[in-house]
């Protein structure tokens, strides 16, 4: 089956990056592919011909027809898999109301419901696949429900005061992290007295084992949520703040992760560079002015860490995957590991000798944590799957979230639905599209079968509403005919021009399986999220669970109301 990244002018580039020409078969008159390179350059531009609007619309019609799998012509193929999804519907209606041991949260950032679809094709596709028929192990998950995810202040949200919500449970400002919406971003002053807990120092109190795993830097909006508390997501190290912060004794979030909660367990991600004193040469980039230490206070962050953890216990700082795979994680109780100086490399960039996959850092994790018989709780982030969409790059952002679909799998391979809650979900949606009626089987990065009725050029499927993509040539938009876009740093065209393409202010999908999923149901407030998880998991100031779940009885809906508000006061320090 044919997976095509464009077709140009009786070329196309196949899945696997071989070239073929587009010919006429004896039945229809359909374009096919055949090994036969075309001999002639005339007329190409940049090794590839001008697209014709005709061929466009033939292969459309072509492939419409021809991608159409013989079994799903028969009704019954789609009954029987109605049925078959009926049936295990029908087994939901018993309940798991185990309590939660452990708590996973994947976090995909700016992965909107238009990202999660695109992805499924894609993952399809890398498997030789039409695409829209895959599942991804999030489908998989049997409760599905909607989150609102505007800030306090803001319609179209950040993720700074998103991961407020989803982790501490109070809803926040844009921009800041770990504190209520009386804190205005960039006022240090207004911080005190504000401080949110996280669902990740509920689960510390509680005695469980915690982590972080993320593919941005440890410092960043997300992982930031779970154990720091500031007026501004950009505060990394105390260079980026402002001397009037510094001077009412604001610390910055780098300072806040090796201070705030001292024992977190696992730490994965980038950032190293937040750690080291001003100009300290990058152990990876000693010649990456870039990559040297920021700090101005001219603390060693790793050496504080260290400094932290009981003698007897093994704990381990690593900097490159070869360090992390030799681990024996029966044998580590902490572990810190900084692969980047700031955020990881791409999935589809990523060094295979420095640089570990997001699932091999999970794996690592929860052979680590899930050594606690008290249970874990571990948060992961699929983070460069927004900065793939700001940058316009749909390729890279769409590989990114088809990686923390394998991680997502990769956890389930590891625990049980008995007595592990895992939560899928974003923090924000993006401006990104596809359509344009494309036929079966089309590539998620190909061309739509037609061209515009305006300016007559054609276009790609996928398009984001604002972005770096807008492009104007000769006073027309740019013909992708004349570039590569298939290309893994390919800038998608976009409506308005910005440097930045933006987030998107649209419900997002929360995905839920284990213990007290179906507590994730209908359209919730985004800072519903950590309750349930809390709750399934008997943390926190609600712990009605656990004594209902041991009687085998159920709760009175009025019992959970007081704890519950109990729990939005509660700060912890």
């Amino acid at each position: 089956m044919l997976n095509f990244e464009h077709y140009r002018a009786g070329k196309t580039i196949s899945a696997s990056g071989s070239e073929h020409q587009l010919t006429s078969t004896n039945s229809g008159h359909c374009p096919h592919t055949s090994s036969h390179h075309p001999g002639s350059s005339e007329g190409r531009i940049s090794g590839y011909t001008m697209i014709s609007p005709f061929l466009v619309l033939a292969i459309g019609t072509c492939l419409t027809n021809s991608f159409v799998p013989e079994k799903e012509k028969d009704p019954s193929y789609w009954r029987q898999q109605a049925q078959e999804t009926l049936k295990n519907a029908l087994k939901l209606q018993k309940l798991n109301t185990n309590v939660a041991k452990n708590v996973i949260m994947f976090l995909g950032d700016g992965m909107g419901v238009s990202t999660v679809t695109a992805a499924r094709i894609l993952k399809g596709q890398l498997h030789h696949n039409t695409g829209e028929e895959t599942r991804l192990e999030m489908d998989k998950f049997p409760f599905v429900a909607l989150s609102k995810t505007y800030n306090t202040n803001a319609q179209v949200p950040d993720s700074a005061g998103t991961a407020t919500a989803y982790l501490c449970g109070v809803k926040a400002n844009e921009g800041t992290v770990g504190v209520s919406a009386a804190t205005e971003r960039t006022r240090c002053n207004t911080t005190q007295g504000n401080e949110v807990t996280s669902i990740l120092r509920w689960a510390k109190d509680a005695g469980k084992s915690v982590g972080i795993v993320t593919t941005t830097r440890v410092n960043h909006a997300t992982p930031s949520a779970a154990y720091a508390h500031s007026a501004d997501r950009d505060w990394y190290s105390d260079n980026e703040m402002p001397p009037e912060a510094l001077s009412q004794g604001c610390k910055d979030i780098a300072y806040q992760l090796m201070h705030n909660i001292k024992d977190i367990d696992v730490i994965m991600g980038g950032g190293r560079k937040y750690m080291y004193p001003k100009n300290r040469t990058d152990v990876e980039y000693e010649l990456d002015e870039k990559a040297k230490g920021t700090r101005l206070d001219g603390l060693d962050l790793i050496s504080i860490w260290k400094s932290f953890k009981p003698r007897h216990k093994h704990s381990h700082y690593v900097w490159n995957r070869t360090e992390l795979l030799a681990l024996d994680p029966s044998r580590v109780d902490y572990l810190l590991g900084l692969f980047e100086p700031g955020d990881m490399q791409y999935e589809l960039n990523r060094n295979n000798l420095t640089d570990p996959s997001l699932s091999e850092m999970v794996e690592v994790a929860l052979r680590i944590l899930t050594k606690n018989p008290k249970g874990f709780f571990l948060l992961v982030e699929g983070g460069r799957i927004d900065h793939g969409h700001h940058e316009g790059k749909a390729k890279q952002a769409l590989h990114e979230a088809v990686e923390m679909d394998q991680a997502i799998g990769k956890a389930g391979a590891m625990t049980s639905q008995k007595d592990t809650l895992t939560v899928v979900t974003a923090d924000h949606s993006h401006v990104f599209t596809f359509g344009g009626y494309t036929p079966r089987g089309n590539s998620i990065f190909g061309l739509a079968p037609m061209v515009s009725d305006t300016d007559k050029k054609p276009f790609t499927a996928i398009l984001y509403g604002n972005g770096p993509g807008y492009k104007v040539v000769d006073g027309e938009r740019e013909n992708v005919s004349m570039v590569d876009y298939a290309h893994n740093n390919y800038q998608a065209q976009s409506a308005v021009p910005l440097r930045h393409e933006t987030h998107g202010g649209e419900d997002v999908a929360v995905f839920a399986k284990g213990p007290m999923a179906h507590l994730l149901h209908g359209v919730h407030e985004q800072n519903y999220i950590p309750h349930v998880m809390a709750y399934a998991s008997c943390i926190g100031a609600n712990l009605d669970h656990c004594a209902w779940a041991s009687s085998g009885s159920s709760p009175s809906p009025g019992v959970l109301l007081l704890p519950l508000a109990l729990l939005s006061l509660r700060t912890l320090f």
